[in-house]
């Protein structure tokens, strides 16, 4: 037993052992990067162009931030993104949520009371264009007990925001720039007013 676990004896036992690692380690990173990657895809294939970290005033003084604002066919589009791994059970009146997977169980606070905040702050500033949000849950996560109303999967996501007819999208898209340059010079102010808050303190 002693002879086998000497190194001296196997010299190809070393590099086995990197090479099993390394693999195991291109393997983890694969899995990652695919599940960002189908993310990032599927916001290209729906919108004509995005804001990520968005930053604007809110309605009590304050400010909110955007995870992503999308520019759609249909309209503005508040995505906030969940990687959940487990059982999620959540509904639109309940407080809190549950997570149960493998490892443990928690809670957290039901996001879509912060993503009606974000969609009223947005419509303050554009008034006369649609703005919808969804919460997406990426592959981890199953709703055994129903899925919440502005919650939805990748898939889902594209196949209610996707546009069929890429030409007619165009001409909406058009309509929609002057509200779109308008979000953008408030998310510009917003960021310049917290730069000089910063150097104020």
């Amino acid at each position: 037993m002693s002879d086998f676990l000497q190194m001296d004896n196997k010299p190809w036992l070393l590099p086995l052992v990197a090479v099993l690692l390394l693999l195991l380690i291109w393997l983890i990173y694969r899995f990652w990067r695919g599940r960002g990657s189908s993310l990032e895809k599927i916001i290209a294939d729906i919108s004509y162009d995005r804001i990520d970290n968005l930053i604007i005033p809110g309605a009590d003084e304050g400010e909110i931030m955007v995870d992503y604002l999308l520019l759609t066919s249909q309209g503005l589009l508040i995505l906030e993104v969940k990687d959940v791994q487990g059982t999620v059970f959540g509904g639109d009146k309940m407080q809190d949520w549950t997570v149960i997977s493998e490892e443990r169980r928690y809670t957290f606070s039901n996001p879509q009371l912060a993503l009606y905040d974000r969609i009223a702050a947005v419509r303050q500033i554009v008034r006369q264009l649609p703005v919808a949000g969804r919460i997406v849950f990426l592959d981890g996560a199953e709703f055994t007990k129903g899925v919440p109303g502005l919650v939805c999967s990748l898939q889902e996501l594209a196949e209610e925001f996707g546009d069929s007819d890429k030409a007619a999208a165009k001409f909406k898209i058009e309509a929609f720039m002057p509200h779109w340059d308008l979000i953008r010079k408030e998310a510009l102010s917003a960021q310049v007013g917290q730069m000089f808050d910063r150097r104020g303190r």
